[in-house]
């Protein structure tokens, strides 16, 4: 009941197993140390907290005095010609080109995300937790995004516009 050319491609085997270990840590390595390179930034030029409650996002300047505004969603009724529906906000971020900004993102409520596609930007808003991200914005203009989590009802009414001026 016992073969024994079972064992005579062990050593086969174990290498075939762990060289491709090897390489996929050997290309790992270099790649996270990158990556948690390129998230850190040194010294921004603004650093704006962001907290997300349910239906509309709080936002303040905090190297400016502690400005802070409501941008809450613009009903139909007051849209102008060309307004967006569902992505129009009262009051608008309005940020620099060519200078790095952070993002502070937390939560008041229940989870969010504060998501800009066009500018690369995904975080989550979770409460209690502060979260942050960095953009250097390239292009001047106005750029749409919305809550992109699944935070309640109405939950896609929660957009974001930001404001990119040079």
């Amino acid at each position: 009941l016992t073969n024994t050319n079972i064992t005579d491609a062990q050593e086969m085997e174990t290498t075939w197993t762990i060289l491709p270990a090897v390489i996929l840590i050997l290309i790992a390595l270099p790649s996270l140390r990158i990556l948690y390179l390129t998230d850190e930034i040194n010294n921004p030029s603004f650093t704006i907290k962001s907290i997300g409650h349910q239906w509309y996002w709080t936002y303040e300047y905090t190297d400016y005095g502690g400005l802070i505004f409501n941008s809450y969603m613009l009903p139909p009724l007051f849209l102008n010609p060309g307004d967006l529906r569902l992505l129009e906000v009262d009051n608008r971020v309005v940020l620099p080109i060519e200078a790095p900004v952070r993002m502070m993102i937390t939560s008041q409520d229940v989870l969010h995300s504060w998501t800009i596609p066009t500018l690369g930007l995904k975080t989550d808003a979770v409460p209690g937790r502060l979260n942050q991200t960095t953009f250097t914005a390239t292009r001047p203009g106005v750029y749409y995004g919305q809550c992109s989590e699944i935070c309640g009802a109405n939950h896609s009414f929660m957009p974001i516009v930001a404001e990119l001026i040079p």
